[in-house]
């Protein structure tokens, strides 16, 4: 069975977020590149910490879905799952 993967448009959402982010600490006439810069670092780290509890939860639900399908495609009237 084939699903979409469900963190593709959140992942497209916070790849966007960090190149505007750089676009904005790199663009002329900014007197406080040392503060963008770090706002681009702590985007990027929590880009990085959501992406990676998406994955997990994603793969979490993936798998729960597998076995109760497995279950349900061997349920008979005497086994339990």
């Amino acid at each position: 069975m084939n699903r979409p993967n469900p963190l593709a448009k959140a992942t497209t959402a916070v790849v966007g977020l960090v190149r505007r982010r750089i676009a904005w600490a790199r663009s002329e006439g900014r007197t406080i590149g040392a503060s963008a810069v770090e706002w681009v670092i702590i985007s990027a780290i929590v880009a990085a910490l959501v992406a990676g509890i998406g994955f997990t939860i994603s793969k979490a639900l993936n798998d729960k879905t597998d076995s109760v399908k497995n279950c349900i495609d061997k349920a008979s009237s005497t086994s339990q799952c």
